[in-house]
């Protein structure tokens, strides 16, 4: 008689709850996230990210709506001369198809703007779920300048008021939330942005600022962020500072800020 060990018994268990009709569930990953500092991207970051969504079976969805000038063609046709099979800009978001356009794409790109103008047209139309849903499903999504302003939850516009590194100087305005942990900024160091990130990570402590230089990348899969292009990314972190939260207006103050700077070829993993 065979005996059958109540190890052999869990692993049997475990095999078939995993089992649905002949087919094994897989873990459902979150895809990567592209994040570029304006000033254009560089061929090699399109190309790359092409790949890794497929080469020439990628299907790629731009969104434009940043731009009061652009219509995305350009973008579109960047991504297919570097690879992409196929690159579509989604002009009208109240088509009856936007949203299940959204969720099929590979990749999804949002070109330079205005962020709170791609925002408001993306809530406008009841988009703004449809792609987290994308992302959480695997689509890569990115884009540059305003496109990546967007992608953490508190997104960044403007300039301190009345001045830096003053509570509640930059207003917390509402991103898409695919690096909930994170602030991104971009043309991060032609435009001396340092005091208006630093400003909304003191007033978000625990929050990771990502300043992020222009026609360079920081690809963030997870907590892990690699750099491509030709500049830098500016990691600005406060959780374990002593930062007290500064009241409306008045000077803020911390001790034991990290500061990372990641050129090209570097990656970084975050706690």
């Amino acid at each position: 008689m065979r005996v059958i060990t109540l190890a052999a018994l869990a692993l049997f268990a475990t095999a078939c709850s995993a089992t649905s009709v002949g087919t094994v569930a897989v873990e459902q990953r979150a895809g990567l996230v592209v994040a570029v500092g304006g000033g254009g991207t560089p061929e090699g970051v399109i190309r790359h990210v092409a790949s890794l969504a497929g080469g020439a079976a990628a299907r790629v969805i731009v969104l434009p709506q940043a731009s009061e000038v652009s219509d995305g063609q350009a973008s579109a046709a960047m991504w297919r001369e570097q690879g992409a099979g196929t690159a579509e800009v989604l002009a009208d978001l109240g088509a009856v198809d936007a949203a299940e356009r959204l969720r099929a794409a590979d990749v999804i790109w949002m070109p330079g703007g205005d962020q709170t103008r791609l925002m408001a047209r993306l809530a406008e139309h009841d988009l703004i779920a449809a792609v987290r849903a994308a992302h959480a499903a695997g689509t890569i999504v990115g884009g540059t300048s305003a496109g990546a302003a967007v992608l953490s939850e508190v997104m960044i516009s403007g300039s301190p008021e009345p001045l830096a590194l003053r509570g509640g100087a930059m207003a917390p305005l509402a991103g898409l939330g695919l690096l909930p942990w994170a602030i991104v900024d971009q043309h991060f160091v032609e435009r001396d942005r340092l005091p208006r990130l630093l400003t909304a990570v003191l007033d978000h402590p625990a929050l990771i600022g990502i300043g992020i230089s222009e026609r360079t990348a920081a690809l963030v899969d997870g907590r892990t962020i690699e750099v491509m292009g030709e500049g830098q990314v500016l990691v600005v972190d406060a959780r374990g500072a002593a930062a007290p939260r500064a009241a409306a207006g008045a000077l803020q103050t911390a001790r034991g800020v990290t500061l990372h700077a990641l050129a090209p070829g570097e990656r970084a993993a975050l706690p």
